[in-house]
C-alpha cells in the first residue's frame, strides 16, 4: 500500500471522534468522518490507512477494534470489505469478508468496544 500521511491533528481528532462514537455507543459513517474531521483528498485513502493502522495498534495491545465504529451508509450497516480483510490480516477475523459470518463478528466486535476501557490517548 501506498504511504498515505495523516496530520498529528487529523489522527488525534480521528481518536477523539471515535471515544465519543464509543462513549455514545453510535456508529458513524466513512462519510460522517472524513466530514467532521475535514479530511484534505484522497480523503478515503487516508481515513482507511488511519483505521488500518490504528487497527494495527488495538491488535498489539490486545483490545477490540475501534475501526469497528465506522461503517459504509449502505443498508448493511458494516464497514467495508477492506475493514474484514484487514482484521483477517491481523488474525482477528476469519470468513469472508461479506455475508452473515461477518456481520456477526462485527456485531460482537462492536460490543467489545463499547464495553472497553481504552487508556488515554497521548
Amino acid at each position: 500500500m501506498s504511504q498515505v500521511r495523516i496530520s498529528r491533528q487529523h489522527w488525534q481528532n480521528l481518536l477523539d471522534e471515535l471515544d465519543l462514537a464509543r462513549r455514545q455507543r453510535h456508529l458513524l459513517t466513512y462519510r460522517a468522518l472524513i466530514e467532521r474531521l475535514q479530511l484534505p483528498t484522497p480523503a478515503m485513502q487516508t481515513l482507511t490507512a488511519a483505521l488500518e493502522y490504528l487497527a494495527m495498534l488495538d491488535t498489539r495491545a490486545e483490545q477490540p477494534l475501534r475501526s469497528a465504529l465506522v461503517i459504509s451508509q449502505g443498508a448493511s450497516r458494516l464497514p467495508r470489505t477492506g475493514f474484514f480483510e484487514c482484521a483477517e490480516r491481523l488474525g482477528r477475523f476469519h470468513g469472508p469478508a461479506d455475508g452473515l459470518e461477518a456481520a456477526s463478528w462485527h456485531a460482537s466486535e462492536v460490543a467489545r468496544v463499547f464495553e472497553h476501557r481504552y487508556p488515554d490517548t497521548e
